[in-house]
């Protein structure tokens, strides 16, 4: 009996110290719990690790990229950036550099009456063409997809113009005539889109079909790419909604296209940046006849270079926003 007295006013005098010392009783856990709960620096440095772990991976293959962008491309980005904003003009001293501000982007904008046109009508070209790549190298993927003889071989057969219609061998087809179809002079189709539709429509609609045979050579890596896309929809899913008495049409626009988004925003980016930088772009030819002309030279040439960046990079942050919203509302429904 005397031990337990001792133990229960040794308790009560615990108790009666951590009242006094501002702690309720009551509050004993919640301290110790408060005194285990991570800091907010902890919690950061925690998701940073988790983070890490998680794409360090593609990290340190993106690392090669980055060093030599650092080493070889950083500087030369910079002085671009510089030069826009300077009149510069080469003399046998030496660049001479003269600060006017946003002079030459309002030039551009509001003095060019070639710059803003051919911006305007390569854009609405490149609006027609990319969906039609897309659209034609999603169909062909999805044939190949299939199990047939000779798939291998036929799959390099799509992808061998990615290979052969490079730089100068492109340019020399075309010179040569080889990209047009020859049904559209056979037919004379050119006469009949401008009978009967606009100037405005049908410049940039004749200029594609004038070049119809880029769709075929600008699609070997989209291909490959939607090619490895349909592997990674598992096939249970298929063999899943089949018993479940769906079609193969249901099935296409349920399983296949849904899955596919990921890629055709990744298609997408990829094709806008090709075609962008296509050995005919009239905008960049522009944009070197200025750039050896000594009344405007390298700093109203960068300036329209860096307008011309950023209306690709508007495109760009458009697919790149669609592709994400459309893969975060999927994996919200899912």
């Amino acid at each position: 009996m005397s031990q337990e007295n001792k133990s229960n006013s040794e308790q009560l005098r615990a108790t009666d110290d951590m009242e006094a010392g501002g702690y309720p009783a009551a509050g004993a856990d919640a301290a110790l719990s408060a005194l285990s709960t991570p800091t907010e620096r902890q919690r950061r440095a925690g998701a940073f690790r988790n983070r890490w772990r998680e794409y360090r991976t593609g990290y340190i293959f993106m690392l090669p990229w980055a060093v030599g962008f650092a080493v070889f491309v950083a500087a030369p980005l910079c002085w671009s950036i510089f030069n826009s904003f300077n009149k510069v003009r080469v003399t046998p001293q030496g660049f001479k550099y003269e600060w006017i501000g946003l002079d030459n982007y309002r030039k551009a904008l509001f003095e060019d009456n070639v710059y803003p046109i051919t911006m305007i009508s390569y854009l609405q070209e490149m609006i027609l063409i990319i969906p039609l790549i897309l659209i034609f190298s999603f169909l062909v993927s999805l044939m190949l997809n299939q199990k047939f003889p000779g798939r291998t071989f036929v799959r390099a057969v799509f992808f061998l113009p990615v290979i052969f219609a490079t730089g100068q061998v492109l340019t020399e087809l075309f010179v040569q005539g080889a990209g047009k179809l020859p049904f559209i002079e056979q037919y004379n189709l050119e006469g009949l889109v401008r009978e009967y539709v606009s100037r405005r429509v049908a410049d940039p609609v004749l200029s594609v079909l004038s070049r119809t045979i880029i769709i075929l050579w600008y699609s070997g890596v989209q291909i490959l790419i939607f090619i490895a896309g349909f592997q990674t929809i598992p096939k249970t899913v298929y063999e899943a909604i089949r018993i479940d008495g769906a079609s193969p049409w249901e099935s296409f626009w349920k399983i296949t296209l849904p899955g596919m988004v990921p890629f055709i925003g990744l298609n997408a980016v990829f094709t806008i940046v090709d075609l962008f930088t296509f050995p005919f772009n009239p905008v960049l030819d522009f944009v070197k006849a200025n750039m050896f002309n000594p009344m405007t030279g390298y700093g109203y040439a960068s300036a329209l270079a860096w307008m011309y960046f950023a209306v690709v990079f508007v495109l760009l942050a458009i697919v790149l926003g669609w592709t994400y919203r459309t893969a975060v509302k999927r994996g919200a429904m899912q």
